[in-house]
């Protein structure tokens, strides 16, 4: 199939899954056409990013792949954080030979059966929005077609997401929201005197030693389920 046909397939089973601007549940939708568009892809997941503490689950297309995405904010690595990092797609056919790289992400994403993944940015111009990110339960890579439709699929979900945007007076309807994490660190910051890096640090290093993610760890703090001394040192 030629570029321009393949392009306008996408769209239009993008544009036949996410109906209208305003709509709940597009992000999935998107996440779900990206699975039964691409050979390969077991589960998708969008994400909004800014920094290494500001991130937003937009949509994915099962738990799993949820899961994954909180894996790396949990751990503050992978594939998603670079691809956001460099501007350009990461390509993870064996995450086994990525081990040194991304210890941490690997660990807990090998734990729950991912063997490959594949990261894409979500940019406008020079803009960075997030990642789209592609996740595969056996190793082995995606052939070139699969791997310009999903640039392609990365285009029109920015495209998705400022209609979204542009429908709900700025606000994107997220799926799971990362804001408790930014009001612990605080707490945490304050009561500790430390600076809102060292407290997060401690979040982090406190979930991963724990296998649970950074956010349930945040939401214990925040319901004082957690004393702070855990978090002392």
């Amino acid at each position: 199939m030629l570029d321009g046909q393949r392009r306008d397939r996408l769209a239009r089973m993008v544009a036949e899954s996410v109906v209208s601007p305003g709509r709940a549940g597009w992000a999935r939708a998107l996440c779900e056409v990206c699975v039964r568009a691409l050979a390969g892809v077991d589960a998708a997941a969008m994400s909004l990013r800014s920094d290494h503490r500001a991130q937003e689950l937009l949509g994915a297309s099962d738990r799993w792949a949820g899961v994954l995405e909180e894996a790396q904010y949990t751990v503050g690595e992978g594939p998603g954080v670079e691809a956001f990092a460099t501007g350009g797609p990461v390509l993870v056919a064996d995450l086994s030979a990525y081990r040194a790289k991304w210890p941490g992400f690997a660990d807990l994403a090998e734990d729950e059966g991912l063997a490959a993944v594949f990261a894409f940015p979500l940019q406008l111009g020079g803009i960075r929005l997030g990642t789209l990110d592609l996740y595969r339960r056996r190793p082995g890579g995606l052939s070139s077609e699969v791997v310009a439709d999903a640039a392609v699929l990365a285009d029109l979900t920015v495209l998705s997401l400022l209609d979204h945007s542009g429908a709900t007076d700025g606000e994107v309807r997220v799926e799971v929201s990362y804001q408790d994490v930014n009001i612990a660190t605080g707490m945490l910051s304050a009561q500790l005197r430390i600076s809102l890096e060292d407290a997060f640090a401690r979040l982090r290093a406190h979930a991963f030693a724990n296998r649970r993610s950074v956010l349930d760890v945040a939401r214990d703090v925040l319901a004082r389920r957690l004393p702070l001394d855990q978090l002392a040192d």
